[in-house]
């Protein structure tokens, strides 16, 4: 009885391969995965080298649905959304790549989308103009928008005094 029998490391890059397929990973993620699987030093290098070479890991194509997912998905401002991959130790240049994923027009109507929803939340229990726009603005630049664009947008969506 002749039985193939895989190495220790040809399990792991078949592992990853599966883990990087289910969804786009950082290199982040990945060299994490490796180490709780076991798999140090030039073994855990080849790996990466292994999957990015069969794109099955693709740093700019990673940054870019990762920022398409969390602004459609989760409504996240571009603030948000680049802390978030600087924390995964993405390239500037795929960083940059991310933010054109964006479109400026879907931005916009998403920030304005935001200030409605919680105008309509807020306005009832607070009466006070200036602590409501307050309020708006610290949620909406807490799901990480800019903070000149909000307070814009807060300011001439909300009647003044």
């Amino acid at each position: 009885m002749n039985k193939n029998f895989l190495t220790e490391k040809q399990q792991a890059l078949s592992k990853l391969q599966k883990y990087c397929t289910y969804q786009d990973r950082c290199h982040k993620e990945v060299r994490s995965k490796l180490l709780d699987l076991e798999i140090y030093g030039a073994d855990l290098e080849d790996i990466i080298v292994d999957l990015i070479e069969d794109n099955f890991l693709n740093e700019e194509r990673f940054a870019r649905s990762y920022a398409r997912g969390k602004f459609r998905m989760k409504q996240w401002g571009r603030v948000k959304i680049k802390q978030e991959l600087k924390f995964r130790k993405i390239s500037a240049y795929c960083l940059k790549k991310a933010m054109e994923e964006i479109d400026e027009e879907d931005y916009t109507k998403t920030l304005l989308h935001l200030i409605e929803k919680k105008k309509k939340d807020y306005e009832r229990k607070e009466k006070n103009l200036f602590k409501l726009k307050g309020k708006i603005a610290t949620y909406i630049i807490g799901r990480g928008y800019e903070s000149p664009l909000v307070w814009h947008w807060v300011n001439e969506l909300l009647p003044k005094q």
